[in-house]
């Protein structure tokens, strides 16, 4: 099962990232000025975690409505993913990855264990 963990980073600024089982961070989020805000981020991860996906690394992909995961291929050529709320910002993002398919799966595990994961305070 996942979980969220929020931290405090250098700048005093509260993020989160979303833990599978392993333990092996699936996702991460911007900074926020208060641990509320920071709180209302992991539950709009968990309202708009089944958002369809937009794949940005084919040719004439289909532009869908927020919210939505984005794939995309970084300035290094990895693919990534970011998910975004239906105001278009950024909720989370993902590491890069060598294959598409691993982003997929990055995707996959935060539909399997966002809904329900624990939210755990480490500041």
């Amino acid at each position: 099962m996942g979980k969220f963990v929020i931290s405090k980073d250098k700048k005093g600024e509260f993020r989160f990232n979303l833990k599978a089982g392993n333990g092996e961070i699936i996702a991460s989020s911007e900074g926020y000025s208060s641990l509320d805000g920071c709180k209302n981020g992991i539950a709009s991860v968990q309202k708009n975690c089944v958002a369809a996906i937009e794949d940005q690394t084919v040719e004439g992909f289909e532009t869908l409505k927020n919210p939505k995961f984005e794939v995309y291929k970084d300035k290094a050529g990895e693919f990534r993913f970011r998910l975004k709320a239906s105001n278009g910002q950024n909720i989370v993002v993902g590491e890069g990855y060598k294959a598409k398919a691993g982003c997929l799966n990055g995707i996959e595990s935060i539909r399997k264990n966002a809904p329900d994961a624990e939210i755990k305070e480490e500041f």
